[in-house]
């Protein structure tokens, strides 16, 4: 395979921004090894295991989340999703960073939850087995086509707390114990799988983002209980669609903090708070980010925050 042209703007644009520039494109430039999350709602992680290891595969644990593993022989990860054990769902393979807003948003047994953007389902499908599959999950997608995967990843992992919707984010009704909102993004953070990334990559693009983004975090807070916990993520570096996004919100309502996110095991950087100019509240600093060379992964930005109130 062939490596990216990485445009100019882009490159200057992130030697500024990341931690050790050099490692970080040396870094995206490079393969990502193909992750796997057990699916406990169907078998348990004992039994998957000697299963997978008398075939061959060589599994490393995800520090910070027990059933999630990275497949350190895999090679051509084409043959993964043509396993048996995946076609019957006990398995789903799931980026290492895609794992973080879930174990950060923490869901219980018997809540009340909303995944707002949550197609292909990734994230529906863990929250649904951190909650041994109890409480309801509202699970919605803007977009009619991207329900269909949606759905087959839903049923073929026997979520059966799950309730798909599809209607504009924006406008979703309803009181929440917790909401994940995995915002539709420039998806930065996804070039070291998708090439095709920096083909439609500017500035523009990112900007066209933070607009809607905004709009959808305003909501997704005017939607949560009281005490409630939002979990706000991308899958970009760019700070106009993170850290500006989550300083809107706290400039918008008082009632709005943030948390700080431990990880173990994990490396990750503080928020950004300021860029080209723009100055960020403070409190974004509790804001994590992930840069693939900090664990070999791919990029992510994730917030954790509580509506104070009664």
């Amino acid at each position: 395979m062939n490596e990216p042209i990485i445009p100019k703007l882009f490159r200057e644009r992130y030697n500024k921004l990341a931690p050790n520039p050099k490692q970080f494109f040396r870094t995206i430039q490079e393969p990502l090894k193909p992750a796997i999350r057990i699916n406990t709602n169907k078998i348990s992680c004992e039994e998957i295991l000697l299963r997978l290891k008398k075939q061959g595969w060589q599994l490393k644990q995800v520090p910070f989340y027990e059933n999630a593993f990275v497949i350190e022989n895999a090679g051509d990860d084409k043959h993964i999703g043509l396993t048996v054990e995946h076609f019957m769902g006990y398995f789903y393979m799931q980026e290492v960073v895609s794992l973080l807003p879930a174990v950060i948003l923490e869901p219980k047994k018997d809540e009340l939850i909303l995944d707002m953007c949550a197609a292909p389902g990734s994230k529906t499908t863990q929250l649904s087995q951190m909650m041994s599959n109890t409480g309801l999950i509202v699970v919605n997608d803007n977009d009619f086509m991207r329900l269909k995967p949606l759905k087959y990843n839903v049923e073929k992992c026997g979520c059966l707390n799950v309730a798909i919707t599809n209607v504009d984010g924006r406008v979703i009704k309803g009181a929440f114990d917790k909401i994940l909102l995995d915002a539709p993004c420039s998806s930065e953070g996804q070039i070291r799988k998708d090439w095709k990334v920096l083909s439609r990559w500017s500035e523009e693009y990112i900007k066209s983002f933070s607009n809607l983004q905004k709009q959808l975090i305003k909501h997704a807070f005017e939607i949560l209980k009281p005490n409630g916990t939002l979990v706000y993520s991308t899958c970009t570096f760019a700070p106009e669609e993170n850290e500006e996004v989550v300083s809107y919100l706290l400039e918008k309502f008082e009632s709005a903090k943030l948390e700080t996110i431990n990880l173990k095991g994990f490396k990750t950087s503080e928020g950004m708070t300021e860029w080209q100019g723009k100055k960020f509240s403070p409190e974004v600093r509790k804001c994590i980010r992930v840069w693939p060379h900090q664990n070999d992964t791919g990029g992510f930005f994730v917030a954790k925050i509580r509506k104070n109130g009664n």
